[in-house]
């Protein structure tokens, strides 16, 4: 049925040449891609050779198809496609703030967030929980360097799992 639509789409409008052919729109042209790699799949459909492997993959493409048939749709794929520079400037920002906050964490936090492996709210010091004969262990969110202090910023920001690098 595609084809079918494909194909009366190619002979209306031209196949290439012409400022308004049917390759010259990118939806067309992913619809074609499209196509053609599913009857390419349908004339190896016996065989198993590695790179058929990778032409099947590419049906999850067919969905695809229908935002290309939807006027509306087309257009919110386009400007969320457009809008792509503008959130990569906003992440840009967001990174270099959270930088100067992750930076400002390790000043203040670096070597501070360790815990006693058991009684870990009545043992609060390296000495009285060996002493204990327990393990003094690092929170896997802290503030020894700029990767973790970057995740652990990530975690608030977040609100998924804050209270624990709270208490």
């Amino acid at each position: 049925m595609f084809a079918i639509e494909m194909v009366t789409k190619i002979i209306t409008m031209g196949f290439i040449m012409d400022n308004g052919s049917y390759l010259r729109e990118s939806w067309n042209q992913l619809d074609f891609f499209i196509v053609l790699t599913s009857f390419f799949d349908l004339m190896m459909s016996g065989k198993s050779l590695g790179f058929i492997k990778v032409i099947r993959l590419l049906r999850i493409l067919r969905p695809l198809r229908f935002i290309s048939h939807n006027k509306g749709m087309k257009m919110i794929v386009a400007a969320l496609l457009d809008s792509g520079g503008a959130m990569l400037n906003v992440l840009i920002v967001i990174m270099i703030v959270w930088l100067m906050f992750a930076i400002l964490g390790i000043q203040l936090f670096m070597g501070k967030m360790f815990y006693c492996s058991e009684e870990m709210y009545l043992l609060h010091s390296k000495t009285d929980c060996i002493n204990a004969g327990y393990k003094w262990l690092r929170f896997d969110t802290n503030f020894d360097n700029v990767k973790n202090a970057m995740k652990s910023l990530f975690i608030v920001a977040t609100f998924e799992g804050w209270p624990k690098i709270m208490h």
